[in-house]
């Protein structure tokens, strides 16, 4: 009797409870069903991203590789050169060519062995100017081919014509340009007024020499030097012959 009893009130214990746990869960939102394949979409799809992110910025840590810009080559012009038609070789007429003569035209005066004239220098005109000009006249004394002793003393005289419009005065001279030095030559100088020359007028200028000791043949020559340095003029020259009596 007892027995029965007590099984009776554990059922009803039982039972309350089932009936109060099932009364709590009413109104209560369901668990919502997990997809399962949503939930691998997912998931792939978060590791991908995470694989890209990775992979970004492992390229940026990287150096960039610039390819070396490429040279380019110049297009060269093709010239195409003249050909001679039917291939034929082109032929000269000597004839055609233009001919040179070189041939040694001798100074006056001057022989083998003799020195010639020097340049007298850069400032000097071809003859003159409109104010210093001079031309040679004649030999007054020792023409050309004349025959001296050795050692023989003499003076060499020309007659010589201021043909420029300016007075030959202090400070012109003849000058020595170029010979044998053996003939002992020097300068003359217009010192005293009265070797100085007007304008169109003609002078005796006397150069004393003297014959060398050897026997030959010598030459020397002059020419006029105004003022201010410049040669002007033509030149004059001595030419003889030294020979024992």
């Amino acid at each position: 009797m007892f027995s029965r009893r007590s099984t009776r009130q554990a059922l009803l214990v039982l039972l309350t409870a089932a009936l109060l746990l099932t009364a709590c869960n009413v109104g209560a939102t369901p668990a919502p069903t997990q997809d399962i394949n949503a939930l691998s979409t997912a998931l792939v799809g978060t590791t991908v991203a995470q694989l890209s992110v990775q992979f970004t910025q492992t390229a940026l840590a990287m150096p960039t590789n610039t390819p070396a810009p490429t040279e380019t080559q110049a297009t060269v012009a093709t010239v195409a050169l003249p050909t001679l038609a039917n291939n034929t070789s082109a032929t000269v007429n000597p004839a055609a060519l233009p001919t040179f003569s070189f041939v040694n035209t001798p100074v006056a005066g001057a022989t083998q062995g003799s020195v010639l004239p020097t340049s007298p220098g850069p400032a000097t005109a071809s003859l003159g100017d409109e104010c210093n000009n001079s031309v040679f006249v004649a030999d007054i004394t020792i023409p050309d081919g004349s025959i001296l002793k050795p050692g023989e003393d003499f003076t060499k005289i020309w007659r010589i014509q201021n043909t420029g419009n300016c007075k030959w005065d202090e400070g012109y001279r003849l000058v020595f340009i170029g010979g044998d030095q053996k003939i002992d030559p020097v300068n003359f100088d217009f010192k005293l007024s009265k070797d100085f020359v007007e304008p169109g007028k003609t002078t005796d200028i006397g150069i004393p020499l003297t014959a060398p000791l050897a026997e030959g043949k010598y030459q020397g020559t002059w020419r006029m030097q105004s003022d201010g340095g410049f040669y002007f003029g033509t030149i004059v020259s001595v030419y003889f012959e030294v020979k024992k009596p």
